[in-house]
């Protein structure tokens, strides 16, 4: 950002030069306006940046990234209910998608049925309303979930979509060893930042320590979670923050695991990584290949991780819904390309666009298919993909990797000084620093210091040609409830409330709740009686204010 000269301040000489404009990233990092190999002379190539595909994987986890396979295309999808969601699915795979990607409505994603009363009005709006297995059956219906990789942003009852996944693939006949997927299932940053979880922090991580012991024998190609610094950031991190947060996320999934007894080169690898993809091109691309050097250097360090899948940060990126604005939403197309762009240049294994209509609503069929145009061009049509990480050894990048780490590390140690994650959830520590970061940024907003084309700058008087906007209406939401009051009709009552009396005293004892909770989704079991099953063993969760 380049601040403008007043009347008051005027230019000035200094040794014979003009004075140089104030200059930051989007995260508000101070740049100068030249960068030269002084900058860098203190580099080591081998130690930081080495070669793709080699030790510290700066450059890419792939020694031909793109050459070999290209990122994984993956639109997301979800809306109303299961029977929609399955044709938009159908839709995006015709038009060259090479994954699916799983929204959920509020009340799933807080383990509500769609008959609840704190349901009403939000069924289907922000997702697909899954409410029981037979809505997962539908949901997944025709569709080859052994060729195609499946991912489910959920988190608070991730094991409960999980075991209704599970259940649908055993009934069809699918070999769960050849399940290629991920599940969100990162309920850390629902603590930060998205807020939809279920029960307290340390009784949700059990469950997750469930699901990877699972996972690691049963579902041995499935990642278990998906870290995912994308809502950090839009609830108000800088670049930095989000770095640092997510691969802290990280480390304690990877302390749990260990502390389930299992072996760091066994499930490691199925851990992967959801990245947001922002404005600024090159504060963007700097944290990815920080994140990649990070991760590598402490597995190898730390945990003494021997196998290379376990040093390998591997992530999916999506582009910024924050940075998406409601005036002139066609200028959201080319935010979303160069946003994407950067996530391909920072080496990303699998990419969402947003759609230019998401600031205003769940996509249309219309904007769905240009942003995944959008990703086709970059990939088929700019040469991008050609080479292996292009942008290493600039000056200014490699620059700016040092300084994202170095940012990073310093959050690393007050996080390990106020106890580690949860504890940090705990005293308020990461809500806080975001919540001082996304007020800074909104100043500058407010103040013009900032510009977003639009909506502080370039604003039109009269409106622009309207876009069609995708409005969710009450129909799915009856559907929903008809489809529960059937369901509850027709399956066996009795086996429903013992495999729930089951579940619960495994939750009570410790044990491995993951074959119990199975159990009591093949009964079909609904969300809401699961998961009010596990808020009556551990309690629902409230934050700590943070003023």
């Amino acid at each position: 950002m380049v601040k403008e000269m007043t009347k008051s301040q005027p230019k000035s000489k200094d040794k014979g030069q003009d004075t140089e404009p104030v200059c930051e990233t989007l995260s508000g990092i101070p740049l100068k306006s030249v960068y030269t190999k002084e900058d860098i002379k203190d580099l080591d190539y081998d130690k930081q940046i080495g070669e793709p595909g080699e030790f510290p994987y700066t450059r890419g986890i792939h020694h031909n990234m793109y050459q070999g396979k290209m990122w994984t295309m993956r639109q997301f999808a979800g809306f109303g209910g299961p029977e929609e969601t399955n044709e938009r699915f159908k839709y995006l795979l015709a038009q060259g998608q090479t994954g699916l990607s799983t929204a959920f409505d509020l009340p799933t994603l807080m383990g509500y049925d769609s008959d609840h009363p704190k349901s009403n009005g939000e069924v289907g709006v922000c997702g697909v309303a899954i409410d029981s297995l037979e809505d997962v059956e539908i949901l997944y219906k025709d569709l080859p979930l052994d060729k195609v990789s499946t991912s489910m942003t959920i988190n608070g009852p991730a094991v409960i979509i999980f075991c209704m996944f599970l259940a649908n693939a055993k009934k069809r006949g699918f070999d769960w060893k050849k399940l290629d997927g991920t599940l969100q299932n990162d309920i850390f940053k629902e603590y930060i930042a998205q807020k939809t979880y279920l029960i307290p922090p340390r009784p949700a991580l059990k469950l997750i320590q469930d699901m990877m012991v699972f996972c690691t024998k049963e579902v041995p190609r499935w990642n278990t979670i998906s870290v995912s610094g994308y809502h950090i950031r839009e609830a108000g991190a800088t670049a930095a923050q989000e770095l640092a947060f997510t691969l802290a996320d990280g480390f304690a999934y990877v302390d749990a695991g260990i502390e389930a007894g299992l072996e760091v080169d066994d499930f490691v690898p199925r851990l992967s990584f959801f990245f947001n993809a922002h404005i600024d091109f090159f504060e963007e691309i700097a944290k990815y290949r920080a994140a990649r050097r990070i991760w590598a250097k402490r597995m190898r360090d730390k945990y003494g991780a021997k196998s290379e899948r376990s040093l390998k940060l591997r992530f999916h990126t999506q582009t910024a819904g924050c940075s998406l604005t409601a005036p002139q939403p066609e200028n959201n197309i080319v935010r979303t390309a160069i946003e994407a762009l950067a996530g391909v240049l920072g080496g990303t294994q699998s990419l969402h666009t947003n759609s230019m209509d998401e600031v205003l609503g769940l996509p249309t069929q219309k904007a769905a298919h240009i942003a995944l145009r959008t990703q086709q061009i970059i990939a088929h049509e700019t040469g991008v993909a050609n080479v292996v990480d292009p942008l290493a050894g600039s000056y200014y990048v490699e620059w700016l990797t040092d300084e994202m780490e170095r940012q990073a590390e310093d959050y690393f140690k007050q996080i390990e000084e106020i106890g580690g994650v949860i504890a940090g959830i705990e005293k308020g520590f990461f809500m806080k620093e975001i919540a001082d970061s996304a007020y800074r940024f909104e100043q500058k907003l407010m103040s013009g210091e900032r510009h977003f084309v639009g909506l502080n700058s370039f604003k039109e008087e009269a409106p622009g040609q309207s876009i069609e906007i995708l409005k969710i209406g009450s129909v799915y939401q009856e559907r929903q409830c008809n489809r529960i009051k059937d369901l509850k009709q027709r399956r066996d009552r009795a086996k429903v409330e013992s495999t729930l009396a089951a579940l619960k005293d495994a939750l009570k004892r410790g044990d491995n709740h993951f074959p119990y909770l199975m159990e009591a989704v093949e009964a079909y079991a609904t969300m809401g009686e699961l998961c009010d099953a596990m808020r009556e063993v551990f309690g629902a969760y409230r934050e700590t204010a943070v003023l």
